[in-house]
C-alpha cells in the first residue's frame, strides 16, 4: 500500500469543493451515477474494436448497495474500469500542477472553471465527501488482471493499493457521515431515499440502476380463518425508467405518452395544448421537447424564485441538471414547460450553473425560433387552438415586442388585437394593414383599461365616421410596447389620444385645417377665458378635429405618457410629476355656441367658471379618469340642475 500527501493548495481546494461549490448535497449520487454511465458508454465503445470485451457488454448496469448497520453505500458499475495509472490521473485531477490556477479561479467566485476540468471523474467523486467520512474506489480496467483500491478520508492524504477484484468495473464505497438534517444530510441507506434521488436526478440515464429492495409476500395460513402470513423477500428492482421520451422515435410515441410525460414534469393535471419536438445536430447537438400549457399558472406574472420546479428542465446526456433553466428561453416564453437535453453543453465545476457561452445562445435562439414558428403555424392552421392559447398567454407574448429585438417582427406577426372593425374576432397586424384606407399612412390605436371603455371614448368618433380602423389595446403591457416600438412594415403606430389627427386625402386635410383655423379665430377669446379658469390642470384649450358628437375630450402631447400609464406607475409607487393635457372642444357642438353667447353677453357671469370645470370633469369621466375633486363636481352639477329647473 502506498500513501500520498495532497499538496497544500489541493487540500484547500478539496475543502472548498466540499463546503462551497455544491449547494445541494444530494447531488453526489447524480454525479456518481453519471460517472458510472460514462464508464458503461466507454466499454460499449471499446467493444466495437475489441471482440474480447463483447461478452462483457451484455448486461451493463449500475448497482446501489446500502448497509444501514455498517453505514455504507456502494455505487457499482460493470463498465470500463480504471488502471492504476488512470486512477492517479483521473481521481487525482485536482492534485495536478494546475490546481493553483484552478483554486485561484474558485476563490474569485466567478464560476469560470477551465473546460478541461469540467466533468472529470475526480470532480464528481470528491462531491462524496459532503456526505461521507471516507471514500474507497475499487476498480479494475477491462482487459487487465490487476485491480486498484484508492482510499481517502478527505484529510489531505490518500492511499493506493493493489487488490483482487473478480469483475471489470468500479465500486465506490461511501462510509456515510452521521445524519444531520440541519446540514442537509439524510439517511442514504434508506431504500425510499435512494429511490427518490434516482427518480429525481437519474431517471433517464440510459442504463438500469438496480438495487435489491425488500418486498412483502403473503401466503395463506394453515387455518383459513387466520390472516395471511407475511414473508419478507429481497428482489432486484430497477429504479430508473430509462425512458427519455425526447430521444425516442416520434412514430413510437403516442399522444397519451406525450400527455403523461407533460403531467410528470409540469405537475399540471390538465392535458397540454400542444407539444413541440426538435433535434439539432452539427456544432451544437441537443434535443428538446416543449409544451404549451392549456392554462396560465397563477404565478405567471410573478418573479419565480430559484426553487421553481417548472419551466424548462435541463439534462446533459440524459442526466438531470436543473429545473427551470432560465438561460434557455427568453422571459416572455416563461409559460413553456419541457426538457432540453444537450450532448456537449458546458457546466461549471458543480454542474449546477451553466457557463455563459456561445452554445447557450445557439440553443436559446433555436428554441425561440421553433416556438415562434409553431405559434405562427398554429395561428394559420389551428386558429381556434391559437386563440385559446392567446387568451391565456397573449399579454406575456407581447412582452417579447419589447424584450426581443431580434425576433420582434415575428412576435408582432403572432400578436392579435381587438379593433373597431371586429366586434368579436381578433385581428393580426397583417389583417389591419391589408384593409387600411387607401390614403392611410399610420396604424391607429388607442389604449385603455377595457375594450368597452375604449370603444365609448370620444376620440374614436371621427375615425368611425370616416371608416378608419383603430386597434383597441386594453392590457397593461400595451402601454409599454406601443410607446416604444414605432413601426410595422413601414407603417408607423399612432396613438389617437395624442397630438393632432389628420385623416382623409391631402385636399380633405387641407380643407379641414383651414376651416378649423377660422373657427379657432371665431372663438379665440372664449377659449382663452376657459384656459385661464383651468390653468392649474390644462395646458391648452383648443377646438377639435376628432370630435363629431361629444362636446369635449382630453388629448395628450405627443411625448406625454397616457393616463393609464400614469396610473400604473403610481400604483408601483413611482413619483409621477403632474402632466397637464389639452382640452379639445367640439366646434360643431351646441354647447360651444351657447357658451359663446353667454360669454359675449357677460364675461363675468359666474356660471362660465362652473361650466369650464364641468367641461373638464366631463372630459375626465369620458376617458375613465376620476376627477381630483369629485365631490365639488357633483355639487356643481346639482346646483346647475336646480337653476335650470
Amino acid at each position: 500500500m502506498e500513501k500520498f500527501q495532497f499538496k497544500a493548495e489541493t487540500k484547500q481546494l478539496l475543502d472548498l469543493m466540499i463546503h462551497s461549490i455544491y449547494s445541494n448535497k444530494e447531488i453526489f449520487l447524480r454525479e456518481l451515477v453519471s460517472n458510472a454511465s460514462d464508464a458503461l458508454d466507454k466499454i460499449k465503445f471499446e467493444s466495437l474494436t475489441d471482440s474480447k470485451l463483447t461478452e462483457h457488454t451484455e448486461d451493463l448496469h449500475i448497482r446501489l448497495t446500502a448497509d444501514d448497520k455498517e453505514r455504507t453505500l456502494i455505487i457499482s458499475d460493470n463498465g470500463i474500469g480504471m488502471s492504476r495509472d488512470e486512477v492517479v490521473e483521473y481521481i487525482g485531477t485536482i492534485a495536478k500542477s494546475g490546481s493553483k490556477e484552478f483554486l485561484s479561479l474558485m476563490e474569485k467566485g466567478d464560476g469560470q472553471i477551465p473546460p478541461e476540468l469540467i466533468g472529470q471523474f475526480g470532480v464528481g467523486l470528491y462531491s462524496s465527501f459532503m456526505i461521507a467520512d471516507k471514500v474507497e474506489v475499487k476498480t479494475r480496467r477491462a482487459g487487465e488482471e490487476k485491480a486498484t483500491c484508492w482510499v481517502s478520508e478527505g484529510d489531505g492524504t490518500y492511499t493506493l493499493d493493489e487488490i483482487e477484484k473478480e469483475n471489470y468495473g468500479t465500486d465506490i464505497v461511501l462510509h456515510l457521515k452521521n445524519i444531520d438534517k440541519d446540514d442537509g444530510i439524510r439517511d442514504y441507506t434508506k431504500e425510499w431515499v435512494l429511490k427518490e434521488l434516482i427518480k429525481t436526478y437519474s431517471d433517464y440515464v440510459g442504463y438500469p440502476v438496480k438495487m435489491e429492495v425488500e418486498h412483502s409476500e403473503f401466503e395463506p395460513a394453515e387455518d383459513k380463518d387466520d390472516p395471511p402470513i407475511e414473508k419478507k423477500t429481497r428482489k432486484d428492482e430497477t429504479l430508473n425508467s430509462m425512458k427519455a421520451i425526447w430521444r425516442r422515435d416520434a412514430n413510437d410515441i403516442t399522444e397519451e405518452d406525450y400527455n403523461e410525460f407533460y403531467k410528470h414534469i409540469s405537475h399540471d393535471w390538465n392535458e397540454p395544448l400542444k407539444h413541440v419536438s426538435l433535434k439539432a445536430e452539427g456544432t451544437v447537438e441537443f434535443r428538446g421537447l416543449l409544451y404549451f400549457p392549456k392554462q396560465a399558472s397563477q404565478d405567471l406574472f410573478m418573479q419565480q424564485g430559484d426553487e421553481s420546479k417548472t419551466g424548462i428542465q435541463l439534462y446533459i446526456k440524459r442526466v438531470f441538471i436543473m429545473h427551470d433553466c432560465k438561460d434557455l428561453i427568453p422571459q416572455y416564453l416563461r409559460f413553456l414547460r419541457g426538457v432540453v437535453d444537450s450532448e456537449d453543453l458546458t457546466l461549471n465545476i458543480s454542474r449546477e450553473m451553466l457557463q455563459q457561452n456561445r452554445m447557450i445562445r445557439v440553443i436559446r435562439n433555436r428554441l425561440t425560433g421553433k416556438v415562434l414558428d409553431t405559434l405562427l403555424d398554429m395561428k394559420e392552421k389551428e386558429n381556434d387552438k391559437f386563440l385559446d392559447f392567446w387568451k391565456e398567454f397573449g399579454p406575456v407574448m407581447k412582452e417579447g415586442i419589447v424584450q426581443d429585438h431580434k425576433h420582434r417582427e415575428r412576435v408582432l406577426d403572432i400578436c392579435v388585437f381587438d379593433s373597431t372593425h371586429s366586434k368579436e374576432d381578433k385581428i393580426s397586424l397583417t389583417d389591419y394593414v391589408g384593409r387600411m384606407v387607401e390614403e392611410q399612412k399610420e396604424i391607429y390605436y388607442m389604449t385603455g383599461t377595457s375594450r368597452e371603455g375604449i370603444e365609448s371614448s370620444p376620440h374614436l368618433e371621427t375615425f368611425k365616421k370616416k371608416g378608419y380602423e383603430v386597434l383597441l389595446l386594453s392590457e397593461a403591457i400595451d402601454e409599454v410596447w406601443a410607446e416604444t416600438y414605432f413601426e410595422y412594415k413601414d407603417f408607423k403606430f399612432k396613438n389617437i389620444g395624442k397630438g393632432d389627427v389628420e385623416l382623409g386625402t391631402e385636399d380633405e386635410r387641407k380643407e379641414e385645417k383651414e376651416k378649423l383655423k377660422e373657427q379657432q379665430k371665431e372663438h379665440k377669446s372664449l377659449l382663452e377665458f376657459l384656459q385661464t379658469k383651468l390653468d392649474d390642470d390644462i395646458k391648452e384649450v383648443r377646438l377639435s378635429s376628432r370630435l363629431t358628437e361629444s362636446p369635449v375630450c382630453l388629448v395628450g402631447g405627443q411625448q406625454d405618457i397616457t393616463p393609464q400609464m400614469e396610473d400604473i406607475l403610481r400604483k408601483m409607487g413611482k413619483d409621477v410629476p403632474k402632466i397637464k393635457r389639452i382640452l379639445e372642444i367640439n366646434p360643431t357642438h351646441e354647447i360651444l355656441e351657447k357658451l359663446q353667447k353667454l360669454y359675449e353677453k357677460n364675461k363675468d357671469d359666474a356660471r362660465l367658471t362652473d361650466y369650464a370645470k364641468l367641461l373638464h370633469g366631463q372630459a375626465l369621466l369620458a376617458e375613465g379618469t376620476m376627477p381630483k375633486d369629485p365631490g365639488t363636481l357633483s355639487k356643481t352639477i346639482a346646483d346647475l340642475m336646480l337653476k335650470s329647473l
